[in-house]
């Protein structure tokens, strides 16, 4: 990301906060393009360019009661609706779930011993991304700026592996999903590393449809655990697969958006860029 394209970034994102903070006000777009020093006219065109969407339909999609009304409407059949929809083709990301595959006892003690790993950073409508694949598939992606924090925090979660930078096959049928090209997701493989209840909630995530939402209970009832919600919590904060593995999709139970690992500005951008494409489909 040049330092134009990063300016932009942070100003989207300072929008961005700015509408979460203050959507009960419902702010127009001569107040939020104030907020980030830009004309009306130049702030509704950078906007539009990033998030796929215009500022005023944006706030409509991160507002806490469209993410309730989301919650109401499916409140009884999420696992249903993510069967039915999930393999529709082109608006689903249920079909990451064709293939998912957790490694072995002794690959999971070991800390990667023996797996060779190769990695590259990419840009995203997001921010910078770090994606990284085993020779089964994408085992690790997340947000972050700095390429050298991104790079440790990739050796900490497999820290006896072997690492070469090199953009892969596999690597690049992920990003496409950024592209909204969704011909490429029947190529995309994922190879976790997890616990077998965390690759439980992990395939529950994969799940749920894009441009829904669900929360921890929905999830803790899915995989059969209905009082593990605060641990159903803390594995997907364990998620090592941003975006793919769509945790963003998880609110609280009273339709707050609540954390995300790669902040919460973030995941409200994501939600928001998701119900612009769900929209645009339609």
């Amino acid at each position: 990301m040049n330092e134009q394209q990063q300016l932009n970034y942070n100003r989207i994102a300072e929008a961005i906060g700015y509408i979460r903070a203050n959507f009960k006000e419902q702010p127009s777009l001569e107040q939020v393009a104030e907020q980030v020093h830009l004309s009306p006219f130049h702030f509704q065109r950078l906007f539009s360019e990033w998030a796929g969407t215009s500022p005023k339909k944006f706030l409509q999609y991160i507002s806490v009661e469209h993410a309730k009304d989301l919650l109401k409407a499916n409140k009884n059949s999420i696992t249903d609706i993510a069967w039915e929809t999930g393999l529709s083709g082109s608006s689903r990301l249920h079909d990451l779930f064709i293939n998912i595959e957790g490694m072995t006892p002794a690959e999971y003690k070991q800390g990667g011993k023996n797996l060779a790993i190769n990695y590259s950073f990419a840009e995203s409508p997001f921010g910078n991304i770090i994606v990284a694949s085993t020779l089964k598939g994408v085992c690790y992606m997340a947000f972050n700026e700095d390429e050298s924090a991104a790079l440790k925090d990739l050796a900490n979660k497999f820290p006896n592996a072997s690492f070469t930078r090199k953009l892969d096959l596999l690597q690049q049928n992920a990003l496409f999903i950024f592209q909204h090209d969704w011909s490429k997701l029947h190529q995309i493989k994922l190879h976790l590393k997890g616990t077998d209840f965390q690759l439980k909630v992990w395939e529950a995530l994969l799940k749920i449809p894009m441009g829904q939402l669900s929360t921890y209970g929905d999830i803790a009832q899915q995989i059969n655990q209905p009082n593990a919600s605060r641990a159903v919590g803390t594995a997907i904060g364990s998620n090592p697969v941003a975006f793919l593995i769509p945790c963003h999709r998880v609110i609280q139970s009273t339709g707050l958006f609540g954390g995300y690992m790669w902040g919460k500005t973030r995941k409200a951008a994501i939600i928001g860029w998701e119900g612009a494409r769900i929209s645009t489909d339609h």
